[in-house]
């Protein structure tokens, strides 16, 4: 995740780039080495600001700062502890119910809560945090790969729809707020802030145009780009999709000097014109005969030929997408450079260039007050033979004194990541799971393994076990009339094709003798989309970053070899059960060996901006 990017071409004359490098270096070792003291402080002042909020005067902490007072009397709690309050505030209660400083907008997360993204309250002074963390990342690069300020990034950003609550406060996504910010807009010079995209490409909310104008001006740059990415792995090879079916537009508006008639915002068209500014066929020439080639392999080597790594997230379920990723780009370092959720900004990967299965994060204590609940998973060799149980909306007190600070944590262990923030999450269950891998002073280092209870994502949607079922039970109802029934089923995230789908394999309990034609299991693929949450549905609708859901149909007995396959590799007999979700290359192949047919969704499912209860107050 790149910094701010600033388009200004002012240099200022005391800029010291060394200079800020050290002193980010610094910091990070000092509040590295004062992990705990500076815990403590962080704790006191969240807690002293808000000792009136009615939330910790409902549990009784009665302007208590110390630690365990806090920990004695504030519960361990989930989203739908909170919703009751969040609800309130949304609906325009201006009252100190969880802050004391006003509630500024709602970040929505894309974990889900009944279907609905969730809403994190956040507040204006969070911004500097977040740039704060953001302003870490070329420092700590600069170590491992030096002169980068003297190259451009080429990083694909794009906005997302936002909405606004009956109380008039916006809900948007965390990192549309940041581009719309004048942290980002309106950043002072910083050459590590040199990028391809004018900022009125990023701020553009058509994806096609947004798209189409930043791959446009990446290619005018191409001699300058020294780094590129995207956020997520998902959304940089989607622009090298979109490069691969609109190469021959863009080499024509190269090589006349003319911007295609299809980017119509007058903005990005006055943007993206003084980048293109002349025709140059020359250029043209170079990118046609890449684009033409048989084969796409090592392109953005080919056609960005200075760059020297890809900044995109590729830790959890964006690890699917490291073997496309490593056919663009020549085997170039895959580098994820921070940690961070709607909820808070987290920590930063000290060691970049470590191959991604090893990208460990150094949580920086200043960021909010954390602590860790331990977990147990049972997996043999990618079969997870019991999921991580549901979050209960309580812990047991057992389960309560099991947390451990920041600096408590022991070397292996995973656990769940607990927060308290600035902005009114107190003891907040994250839901990410985390494994200790080493430490920086005295600041744990630890690996993203997976989000709690997800089983399928392919780009920012989250999709949980629960919610799966219920899709697929609200799907089967089309098979009653054709006396079927569903007996198994498992899903897999296939990112063989961008964009990416979800697939669910079924085994048929047939009773009926009539056929069931295909137009019933293309209907059951369309209510699996509809009851998907709207992050799902966004993605289908209007990022276009998901493509329709498919259903294999197995054949009978498919899910018998299934188990035989998991006991083999070690699964105990009496604890199997069906996995919801396949990732486990054998497994998919077993699985394919045996369709006999699929379907996939016909059309789109209906979404719109907001939740459901604000659909006439939305914004597009």
């Amino acid at each position: 995740m790149p910094e701010a990017p600033k388009n200004s071409s002012k240099q200022t004359e005391h800029y010291n780039l060394e200079e800020k490098n050290t002193k980010a270096l610094e910091f990070i070792e000092d509040v590295t080495s004062n992990a705990d003291e500076v815990q403590k402080r962080v704790l006191a002042e969240i807690l002293s600001r808000n000792a009136h909020v009615e939330y910790l005067r409902r549990h009784g902490l009665n302007g208590r700062t110390d630690r365990e007072t806090f920990k004695k009397v504030a519960p361990v709690i989930t989203y739908e502890d909170i919703q009751p309050d969040i609800s309130r505030i949304a609906n325009g209660d201006t009252s100190q119910i969880l802050c004391s400083k006003p509630i500024s907008e709602f970040l929505t997360s894309s974990g889900t809560s009944g279907g609905e993204r969730k809403l994190m309250p956040t507040i204006q002074e969070e911004m500097g945090r977040r740039s704060l963390l953001y302003s870490l990342l070329m420092p700590v690069m600069s170590q491992f790969i030096p002169d980068l300020e003297k190259g451009k990034g080429m990083y694909f950003l794009f906005i997302k729809s936002e909405s606004k609550t009956p109380g008039g406060l916006v809900a948007r996504p965390v990192l549309t707020s940041y581009y719309k910010s004048s942290h980002f807009t309106e950043r002072p010079y910083d050459p590590y802030t040199n990028y391809t995209s004018p900022n009125e490409t990023i701020l553009c909310s058509d994806s096609y145009q947004s798209m189409y104008s930043q791959l446009l001006c990446g290619l005018c740059q191409h001699k300058e780009v020294l780094r590129v990415g995207a956020v997520f792995a998902s959304g940089f090879i989607r622009a090298i999709r979109f490069l691969e079916k609109h190469w021959r537009l863009l080499c024509n508006d190269i090589r006349t000097g003319t911007l295609n008639a299809q980017i119509t915002d007058p903005a990005v068209r006055e943007a993206a014109g003084r980048i293109l500014s002349r025709a140059d066929p020359k250029l043209a020439d170079f990118v046609e005969t890449e684009c033409r080639k048989e084969s796409w392999q090592g392109i953005i080597t080919r056609i960005w030929p200075n760059t020297k790594y890809v900044d995109v997230i590729v830790t959890g379920t964006m690890s699917q997408y490291i073997p496309t990723l490593d056919y663009y780009s020549n085997g170039l370092p895959l580098v994820c450079t921070m940690y961070a959720s709607s909820e808070c900004y987290f920590g930063v990967n000290l060691n970049p260039l470590c191959k991604p299965s090893e990208v460990s994060y150094t949580l920086i204590p200043t960021m909010a007050y954390f602590e860790f609940l331990p977990v147990h998973r049972n997996n043999f060799n990618g079969v997870t033979t019991n999921s991580l149980p549901v979050p209960k909306s309580q812990l047991s007190e057992k389960e309560q004194l099991e947390l451990v600070d920041l600096v408590d944590v022991k070397l292996g262990q995973e656990y769940e990541l607990v927060v308290t923030t600035y902005a009114g999450l107190y003891r907040y269950r994250v839901g990410d799971v985390l494994r200790v891998d080493g430490f920086k002073n005295k600041a744990p280092q630890f690996n993203f393994i997976c989000r709690k209870n997800v089983v399928l994502s392919i780009d920012s949607d989250k999709t949980d076990e629960v919610e799966l079922q219920n899709a697929v039970k609200n799907a089967v109802h089309h098979l009653v009339p054709f006396d079927a029934n569903v007996s198994e089923y498992t899903s897999y995230a296939d990112t063989t094709t961008i964009p990416g789908h979800y697939v669910l394999y079924w085994e048929l309990s047939l009773k009926g003798s009539t056929p069931i034609p295909p137009s019933v299991f293309e209907d059951c693929c369309l209510t699996i989309e509809e009851s998907l949450n709207s992050v799902y549905r966004q993605g289908r609708v209007s990022d276009k970053s998901i493509g329709p859901l498919e259903i294999k149909i197995v054949e009978p007995g498919t899910f018998d070899k299934l188990m035989d396959y998991a006991i083999s590799l070690g699964a105990s007999i009496n604890q199997y059960k069906t996995p919801r979700c396949v990732k486990f290359a054998p497994i998919v192949e077993l699985l394919n060996s045996r369709v006999v047919s699929k379907y996939f969704s016909p059309k789109c499912p209906k979404w719109v901006p907001g939740h459901k209860q604000w659909c006439n107050n939305h914004e597009q």
